[in-house]
């Protein structure tokens, strides 16, 4: 459940950026998301599924200044707290097309639907990825 995942050169990756309704915290919906995850991991990972591993993030507020750029320090950090969410799901697929029928699915569809009653926003932008790397043994 816990263990590390290798992401293949060439996957696509999806960032699904949830919002949960005022009052609904991250624990509220826990054991809600480990159930959709299982879902996904237990019944669209092989070769026709093409999913190829995940990983849940909590928001934990903070925001990057080093990494950031922007004319207006003040308006940029405001426009992200606004698209920030209080959760990510990042999924990692063989391709699009295979992430897009698993969610159509009446299996993933429960449990995500389950999981949307809780928020007031979702929503899901997909990645091709360009570049992946390690640190050089020395």
């Amino acid at each position: 459940m816990f263990n590390p995942i290798e992401i293949p050169f060439g996957a696509t990756m999806l960032f699904n950026v949830v919002d949960l309704k005022e009052g609904v915290t991250v624990e509220d919906v826990e054991l809600l998301l480990g159930e959709m995850c299982n879902v996904v991991k237990n019944n669209y990972g092989d070769d026709n599924g093409g999913f190829i591993g995940g990983q849940v993030y909590r928001n934990a507020g903070f925001i990057s200044e080093e990494g950031s750029v922007g004319s207006d320090d003040s308006h940029k950090n405001k426009r992200v707290k606004q698209n920030m969410g209080d959760i990510v799901i990042v999924t990692y697929w063989k391709s699009f097309e295979q992430h897009e029928k698993s969610h159509a699915d009446k299996l993933f569809k429960e449990k995500f639907s389950q999981l949307a009653a809780f928020c007031d926003d979702t929503y899901e932008v997909g990645y091709e990825m360009l570049w992946q790397g390690v640190p050089e043994a020395h």
